[in-house]
């Protein structure tokens, strides 16, 4: 089995650059599931429309999933109770909308997408343990499932003390927001995949994909400042992942990044 997860899409640039690159990146590796963080994907950058559901779904994305962000565009609340391949942050308070886990059907077996949101730095958002959220969750899937799990938080420290929570019952653990690609990649001993964050698709010379003069001027004068989207060149960062069809652990963790500094080597 094999999975390809694309981080955080950033706003107009990041759904061109994923337009551009998803089918080089299909013909290249093959993969049997595409997963997609797509909380940044509206034009402002937060949240997510149905019609870009609808254009991430039709390039051959197999799940989308969300952070902090969900809520940026209003028009959410009418349609994600209706899209089966759309998830949120499970560990959101019992009774919001949507749901925090699909499962999808392959010929070479299911595979479940988890979302889960980290609590470290995330405030003034109120939400459930994500490891209590995830046992809660792992005693609904059916044995023999690959279990990824898009672990959306702000520390390092965090997602590493998930990730060896679930050691052996993920297939993967994947964190995704804070837009920079880390190269800490490894299988733990259990043979979870582990990765600190995948990074993002969208702008290269923003700041984790925001004008960076705006991002800086906020630093300067510590006043509000309404970020927007950078411009200009791309990035896009990814992780392939290869699991053992018996077991459903990982075999293979590895990282892709392309942006005009650095050529893609496949």
């Amino acid at each position: 089995m094999r999975i390809l997860m694309i981080g955080d899409v950033v706003g107009r640039l990041g759904r061109q650059t994923l337009q551009t690159y998803v089918p080089q990146l299909k013909n290249a590796y093959q993969p049997d599931v595409i997963v997609v963080n797509a909380e940044n994907a509206a034009n402002n950058g937060r949240g997510v429309t149905k019609e870009i559901v609808r254009e991430f779904r039709s390039l051959g994305v197999h799940c989308l999933t969300l952070g902090n962000h969900t809520w940026g565009q209003s028009e959410i609340f009418d349609f994600i109770e209706e899209e089966e391949y759309l998830v949120r942050p499970a560990n959101y308070p019992e009774g919001t909308p949507g749901k925090g886990f699909t499962t999808l059907s392959t010929p070479k077996g299911k595979v479940t997408v988890m979302n889960l949101m980290g609590r470290s730095f995330m405030s003034p958002l109120t939400l459930d343990c994500p490891m209590k959220s995830f046992e809660k969750m792992y005693k609904q899937i059916s044995a023999g499932h690959y279990i990824l799990v898009d672990f959306h938080a702000e520390t390092t420290s965090e997602k590493q003390s998930f990730a060896w929570f679930v050691d052996g019952k993920a297939s993967a653990v994947i964190g995704t927001h804070t837009h920079v690609q880390t190269a800490d990649e490894r299988i733990l001993p259990k043979g979870t995949a582990y990765l600190t964050d995948v990074g993002m698709v969208g702008p290269y010379d923003g700041i984790i994909g925001m004008e960076r003069e705006l991002v800086i001027r906020r630093y300067l004068t510590q006043l509000p400042v309404r970020f927007e989207v950078a411009g200009g060149r791309f990035q896009l960062n990814a992780v392939l992942l290869d699991f053992d069809t018996s077991t459903k652990k990982a075999r293979r963790i590895q990282r892709i990044r392309i942006d005009e500094d650095s050529p893609w080597f496949r």
